[in-house]
């Protein structure tokens, strides 16, 4: 997609700026003491619960969690053995403040330049998409009034946030959601920028820093869906939009320019509706004209003692076809709302309506009951009562915001399409109220100044990984991997040179990838098993791409692979034994012979230097 200069971005009014959220890798959760590793673990029982909105602080019920409380779903929360406990289910008052997890956030707010409160005040921000069983989600404002630096252009980053991390979703369908709550109470930073970010290529390298600062802290969590950005766009005479789930930090460029594409074609077709003198009519339930329909969804709802209801849109023809974006149009946006309610048959009139059965006289039926006249346009919505009362009032409540405003949404970025769907409201102020059970803590400004003053800056870290790598277009491909960590705890615990473990983090791990290794599988205490085999020379370097193929999870795995495989390093005495066992015509024609059959366990720059010693 064609990207443009800052200018033009500057002439629609389009504003940027990020929510970055990480997890931190501590022992425990942020308020108890279970387990925050994510190992696997035995599920020992399940909760299942409904929620509902509460009042916030300031007395108001937030209009998002109006709408998730509106949905009326269950939701099933899956407990483990070591990593849940009677707080994760609200049965128990939290603990105290995971001090790793304080200490890790304040040298992330450190390293943002950041200023901290005197006092650190636990909140509560109402949740109840059922991602957190207690309806809530705890949160402590850490930082603000910190800065990031891209060039020589300085992005503000007004608050950091310390809080629980939410639940993973294992299925879900329109009644039910089954939580897994292991990972429920990790702790968890939320960086925030201003939006001051001009342009999308920018916004996805402001992410790309973010994320490198995080990592160069050697503190927080690696794989996937450890991290996650938000992105909040609008443009002039548009809304603000949170877009979540961008999967690939390089779509993010195209994701925005679509969204900004969107929001410009709600705009266009908001200007004409206004001049067609557009309104949205009151639903009526026409069930009874469709005794003896012929449109298969239709039929098969009233079967199963469903109802059909309809709106007169107008001034709304032709526009609900509009396209706003690659394969979705105002109609798509409208469906949307409804289709959060449950139900699955949605037709409006700029269809073609002779694709779904409908007969001329079905049609003109349904113009004539909704009063439908020329430059009109309606909607249909057929299933179970109850459910399609509520799907009718959210379309309804998008089809007038078609005619007044770009509604502010929080959407999720289709990472196929590279466009963004309809979620749920944009959340207010009204869903944060203070956390009783946990008291203040006092920060240590003394200690967070001598955090300040240790900070080290990218470039810093970047010759040093050119030191030790001994390849500066390793080492700038090292400082931008998700690896970077796991190569700085291998060179700390095993002393191996960052000359030899830089070509395999990135290179052997890219080549095992392609042959269809999950690499992602090797666990920590695996590859530093690996690497101190190798630095007590009883591994090659080649044998470790060989183990790393079978991708194991523990060391004891890695020292029943190196047994199995036999790859023993061939050395010293053993190595004399085997030379001896060749006959060759030169020195070269011997180490040809010796590699070509024991490549994985004999060293080759041992065997060159052993045989020079030895003058052959």
């Amino acid at each position: 997609m064609l990207m443009r200069d800052e200018s033009y971005y500057k002439s629609i009014g389009f504003m940027c700026g990020l929510e970055i959220h990480q997890r931190l890798a501590t022992k425990e959760k942020l308020f108890c003491s279970c387990d925050a590793t994510l190992k696997e673990d035995t599920q020992i029982g399940k909760v299942v619960r409904k929620q509902r909105a509460v009042a916030g602080e300031l007395g108001k019920i937030d209009m998002s969690t109006s709408f998730e409380s509106s949905k009326n779903r269950q939701f099933i929360y899956n407990l483990y053995k070591h990593e849940t406990c009677l707080v994760d289910i609200d049965e128990e008052p939290p603990h105290d403040l995971n001090s790793e997890a304080l200490e890790i956030a304040l040298q992330i707010a450190s390293e943002l330049h950041a200023k901290v409160p005197d006092e650190l005040e636990t909140m509560r921000k109402v949740v109840v998409d059922g991602s957190d069983p207690s309806a809530f989600q705890r949160t402590i404002l850490i930082g603000y009034d910190g800065y990031l630096e891209i060039g020589k252009k300085r992005i503000s980053v007004p608050s950091i946030f310390l809080e629980e991390e939410s639940s993973g979703i294992e299925q879900s369908d329109k009644d039910t959601v089954v939580y897994n709550v292991d990972r429920l109470g990790i702790p968890l930073v939320e960086i925030d920028t201003a939006p001051e970010i001009s342009s999308p290529n920018e916004a996805m390298e402001v992410a790309k820093r973010i994320g490198l600062l995080l990592r160069l802290t050697g503190k927080v969590q690696r794989g996937i869906g450890s991290i996650r950005q938000d992105v909040n766009i609008s443009i002039k005479n548009g809304a603000r939009v949170e877009i979540k789930g961008f999967q690939e930090l390089d779509s993010m460029p195209e994701i925005i320019e679509h969204e900004i594409e969107r929001q410009a074609n709600l705009i266009k077709i908001e200007a004409q509706l206004r001049k067609n003198g557009a309104e949205v009519g009151e639903p009526s339930d026409i069930t009874e004209m469709f005794a003896n329909t012929e449109v298969k969804l239709l039929k098969n709802s009233i079967e199963k003692g469903g109802i059909v209801e309809g709106v007169r849109l107008k001034g709304f023809a032709k526009l609900l076809g509009t396209e706003i974006n690659k394969g979705r149009r105002l109609g798509t946006e409208i469906s949307d709302y409804a289709k959060l309610a449950g139900v699955g048959g949605v037709i409006h009139s700029d269809e073609d309506l002779q694709s779904y059965g409908f007969s001329s006289n079905e049609t003109q039926a349904i113009s004539k009951k909704l009063g439908i006249k020329a430059g009109d346009a309606f909607l249909l919505i057929t299933g179970q009562r109850e459910v399609v009362d509520t799907a009718m009032k959210y379309a309804i409540e998008r089809a007038k915001k078609a005619i007044s405003e770009v509604p502010k949404e929080t959407r999720s970025a289709d990472n196929k399409l590279l466009v963004t769907k309809f979620l749920r409201p944009l959340p207010g102020g009204s869903r944060m109220y203070p956390e009783t059970d946990i008291k203040p803590i006092e920060v240590d400004k003394k200690h967070y100044e001598n955090l300040l003053k240790s900070v080290t800056s990218v470039e810093q870290v970047q010759k040093e990984l050119e030191r030790e790598i001994e390849n500066k277009e390793l080492a700038e491909q090292m400082l931008w991997s998700p690896l970077l960590s796991l190569y700085n705890e291998i060179l700390n615990k095993t002393g191996v040179p960052g000359y030899v473990v830089a070509p395999i983090l990135l290179q052997k791990y890219t080549e095992l990838r392609r042959e269809g290794v999950n690499v992602e599988a090797i666990s920590t205490d695996a590859i530093l098993a690996v690497f101190e085999e190798y630095k007590a020379n009883a591994l090659t370097k080649a044998a470790i791409g060989e183990i790393l193929k079978h991708a194991p999870k523990s060391r004891k795995e890695v020292f029943d692979l190196i047994k199995e495989l036999k790859l023993q390093k061939i050395t010293g005495k053993r190595l004399e034994d085997l030379i001896s066992q060749f006959a060759a015509t030169s020195k070269d024609d011997l180490i040809k012979k010796i590699m070509s059959t024991y490549r994985l366990t004999v060293d080759g720059d041992e065997l060159s230097k052993l045989l020079n010693k030895k003058g052959k």
